[in-house]
């Protein structure tokens, strides 16, 4: 079975919407700093390019937690695999994620950090797929909600190939080399 890749929204659609959204987060923040954290590994592109254009104080940490594998869809099964370096007490939180599906992430990931004492705990994403949840999580800041197709580039992943795409694309599975 191969795959193709059709363009669901282009670079400078998604620039422009990145852009927009640190807009509002500077709007948000006014006066305050802000602490970043990455859901790696797909967030890393999508917080790049959002701390850049953030003009408050901003600091950054890391965070793995998987719950795909090499799959199309979430298991379910959620793990960490890297904690955060620093501690979160008192800090103003904006967890930067890729993709909001299923929403079980998010939601062990967000119960875990609240425990951790934040200041205020807020949650971006350049991509939301609404229909998928099963689990209630608030999303503050949302770049694209998108149809319940199976999406890569900017960070996603299929297998580990087509994270470095600068746009969102759709994977196409040819069911015909079967």
């Amino acid at each position: 079975m191969s795959e193709k890749i059709r363009v669901l929204l282009s670079e400078e659609e998604v620039d422009r919407r990145i852009q927009e959204i640190g807009e509002q987060i500077n709007r948000d923040y006014e006066g305050k700093s802000v602490h970043l954290i990455c859901v790696l590994k797909g967030g890393v592109f999508f917080m790049c390019e959002l701390a850049k254009r953030i003009k408050v104080p901003v600091s950054l940490d890391f965070m793995s937690v998987s719950s795909y594998g090499d799959e199309t869809s979430s298991s379910g099964v959620v793990r960490i695999v890297k904690d955060l370096d620093q501690p979160l007490e008192g800090k103003d939180v904006i967890i930067v994620e890729d993709i909001i599906d299923s929403g079980r992430t998010l939601y062990y990931l967000m119960d875990i950090l609240k425990k951790r004492n934040p200041k205020s705990m807020r949650l971006c994403t350049l991509l939301d797929k609404p229909e998928r949840r099963v689990k209630d999580v608030k999303v503050d800041y949302t770049c694209f909600n998108i149809p319940d197709e199976f999406v890569v580039g900017y960070g996603l992943d299929y297998a580990q190939k087509y994270r470095n795409l600068p746009f969102i694309g759709v994977v196409e599975f040819d069911d015909a080399d079967k």
